[in-house]
């Protein structure tokens, strides 16, 4: 934490950080194999466009940065995990002018983390639509990864409320966005469908990476409106993210999937692995 390595329960944020008090900053997680970070140059590219976006000075130069994530990740003792790196406004006065705020808070986390249990990842995930809408992209820019998690978490509390493992948040159009912590991918006919990310979706870097190798594959790929029919009706769906990783969807508000997991989502997990392998090979 600000460039010492410390114990979780020991690291201390002020009670006057204005990330704390109004979720005003970013993040990124970053997934480790290998004691080695997965496509860190992606994750530290987004927390600087973030960043940038709120008018938010990192206070580390980008050598730093990627100094911190490795000792981060030796310091942890977990051979492959998660890290959350996150960028604060830091302490300031009350109030929501960040001119009070005279330097950023930086911290990094490791932990291990699983969004889902094992027996949903081998055999699918149980998703509902939610009731709650994503945020316009117009009030506040999906690619903006920042600290606020509000509109997701009450879609979260939606499917932990229903039983299911994770919710679809819709835009105020109708259309799909995202889930509450992950990118959504649908199969119809063989080809792969994702929503644009002006439709409310972030920007993920799994999410990007699932386009490039779908493309090597030989997947037809494109960026698509979806509706909740499209979702209903789909061959297959699965779930993208750096937490989540690639996670195959059984049913949708309680509709089952044609197939789970299906062939594509087989050729892309497959590939991902090998991608995995290939860029944290020591």
């Amino acid at each position: 934490m600000d460039g010492r390595v410390t114990p979780a329960g020991e690291a201390k944020v002020a009670v006057t950080d204005h990330g704390l008090l109004y979720g005003d900053g970013v993040f990124e997680g970053i997934r480790f194999y290998g004691r080695r970070p997965f496509r860190l140059t992606a994750h530290l590219d987004r927390l600087d466009a973030s960043a940038r976006a709120l008018l938010l000075d990192l206070p580390y130069p980008r050598a730093a940065l990627e100094t911190a994530v490795r000792d981060t990740i030796a310091a942890s003792g977990f051979e492959a995990g998660y890290l959350r790196l996150v960028v604060t406004r830091g302490p300031g006065a009350l109030g929501l002018d960040p001119r009070s705020c005279p330097r950023p808070t930086v911290f990094i986390v490791a932990d291990r983390l699983d969004m889902i249990d094992d027996a949903a990842r081998r055999c699918g995930a149980r998703l509902i639509v939610a009731a709650t809408r994503r945020l316009p992209a117009d009030g506040l820019d999906p690619r903006i990864k920042s600290l606020n998690y509000l509109n997701a978490i009450l879609a979260r509390i939606e499917a932990n409320q229903a039983g299911a493992d994770e919710a679809i948040l819709l835009n105020a159009a109708g259309r799909v966005a995202e889930g509450t912590a992950d990118n959504v991918f649908v199969v119809r006919a063989g080809a792969l469908l994702t929503p644009p990310v002006s439709e409310g979706a972030l920007e993920g870097v799994t999410r990007n990476l699932m386009l490039e190798l779908a493309a090597a594959c030989g997947v037809a790929a494109r960026e698509t409106p979806l509706t909740s029919y499209d979702l209903h009706t789909a061959d297959e769906c699965f779930l993208t993210g750096t937490g989540a990783e690639l996670i195959p969807v059984a049913q949708i508000d309680g509709r089952p999937m044609r197939q789970c997991p299906g062939p594509v989502f087989e050729r892309l997990q497959a590939a991902f692995r090998e991608t995995i392998r290939t860029e944290t090979r020591a």
